[in-house]
């Protein structure tokens, strides 16, 4: 089965990306740093799934979500897989309440190397990264 997934890259005035950190219990990539987001639900278009999840592990409301990259993945958490990554540039007068993880924090994609962060979201970051200097 395929599982299709819509996550989130908060970018800061900095472009900074916020990341979440697992728990070390967590049922998927424990104790990793990851993308905010998750999967999509039977009818849900990647957009909407993006802002469903950023809402319940942020309680933050996407304004424009960013279609930036579509990637196939495959890894011993979930298998195969289709992820969807937006990016959109956070609103500092909104405020961030972790709903999910163990905590988070904002990161430049070139410090991001030091994290234990699983190979195809190092990838993603990799590929975001010029799109997200252009934004």
């Amino acid at each position: 089965m395929v599982r299709h997934t819509s996550l989130i890259l908060l970018y800061d005035s900095k472009k900074k990306v916020l990341l979440q950190h697992k728990t070390k219990d967590a049922k998927a990539l424990p104790d990793c740093w990851a993308f905010f987001g998750g999967g999509m639900e039977e009818g849900e278009s990647p957009e909407e799934a993006v802002k469903r999840e950023a809402d319940e592990e942020l309680e933050y409301d996407l304004i424009d979500p960013k279609l930036v990259l579509t990637q196939e993945f495959d890894d011993p958490y979930y298998g195969k897989g289709i992820k969807y990554i937006f990016i959109e540039e956070y609103d500092p007068k909104k405020k961030l309440i972790l709903h999910e993880g163990k905590e988070f924090g904002w990161f430049r994609i070139k410090d991001t190397k030091a994290l234990n962060i699983i190979h195809h979201d190092r990838e993603a970051l990799q590929k975001i990264k010029d799109k997200l200097d252009s934004a």
